[in-house]
């Protein structure tokens, strides 16, 4: 059996820093970066999605970004096509891959594959994933072994991902895990991560993001927004109904005022931000820095785990 491809996974919520640090490391190991964002994703949508800037993706090649347009259909699935088909480049080149993103869909997707063919859906996943912060591991377990006792007896008690997963397509589909592998087959991790975690303290994290939308605004998302839909764009397209682009598009209905979409931008951004947080802590194999604080430590971590690999 082929080895798996090791690759370096930085993760956390928006703002936190992950564009910075994805960059720097990829220097530093000789990779490229493989965008995990939703939006960036889609061509014209720049600003409001802090797509890496012209003179970042000169410094590292980039890929997942501008592959589709915003009226077309993207679904994590296509992401996970895509972005297996980059991993598999970057490292035929003998480069490291680094997947860099906060879109917890897009990353599970591309490491674990969509069980059976079966999407995630977040809303579910958060509710499990918010039981899982207000009761506890076990019972989460305990609710896996009523509605899935084979699935439940393969995971390790303190695999908290797969557990979660297997009750979310237990809830999606109406049948256990243990049903779609016995169908479909039994899907394994596609790759070896490393996995860098970002997070900050809920003051500095907070700041981070009124920061990164007031340069936004200062960039012109106003403008952009107006951009895409004078090529055509609806403002009903899923993507122009996420975060800055929903609020902007608001101002250009004339449904609220200027300052009141940013002030409304800033706090759905830190919602959004702690459901991310909700998302990746579900996970128990993610370790959580401060880059603020422990930028050393976390380039000590990736170099040495890459140099164990290439000596290996």
């Amino acid at each position: 059996m082929r080895e798996r491809i090791r690759v370096l996974v930085v993760v956390g919520p928006t703002a936190v820093g992950k564009t910075a640090l994805a960059l720097d490391l990829a220097e530093e190991l000789g990779g490229e970066i493989v965008s995990a964002d939703s939006i960036q994703v889609f061509r014209g949508m720049d600003i409001g999605s802090a797509k890496p800037t012209l003179e970042e993706r000169a410094r590292v090649p980039h890929h997942l970004l501008d592959v589709a347009e915003p009226d077309e259909s993207f679904s994590a699935g296509r992401y996970a096509e895509l972005a297996a088909t980059a991993i598999e480049a970057i490292a035929g080149r003998g480069r490291v891959p680094v997947i860099a993103g906060g879109s917890g869909l897009y990353v599970r997707a591309l490491l674990e594959g969509l069980a059976a063919g079966v999407e995630s859906d977040p809303e579910v996943r958060l509710r499990i994933a918010e039981r899982l912060a207000r009761e506890g591991v076990d019972a989460i377990r305990r609710q896996l072994e009523a509605v899935d006792p084979e699935t439940a007896r393969r995971i390790h008690g303190t695999d908290v991902y797969r557990m979660t997963r297997a009750l979310e397509v237990q809830e999606i589909t109406g049948r256990p895990l243990s049903a779609h592998h016995a169908a479909h087959g039994r899907r394994g991790r596609r790759y070896d991560p490393v996995w860098i975690g970002l997070t900050e303290d809920r003051p500095s994290l907070y700041a981070r993001i009124e920061a990164r939308c007031d340069d936004m605004m200062a960039r012109g998302l106003l403008e952009e927004v107006h951009g895409l839909v004078a090529r055509g764009y609806g403002l009903d397209l899923r993507p122009l109904r996420s975060l800055g682009y929903k609020q902007m598009g608001e101002v250009l209905r004339r449904e609220r005022a200027l300052d009141t979409a940013v002030a409304e931008m800033k706090k759905a951004t830190r919602r959004y931000a702690k459901r991310q947080l909700t998302w990746f802590r579900a996970d128990p194999d993610i370790p959580w820095f401060a880059p603020s604080r422990a930028r050393e430590e976390i380039r000590r971590r990736a170099l040495e785990t890459f140099a164990r690999r290439s000596r290996a």
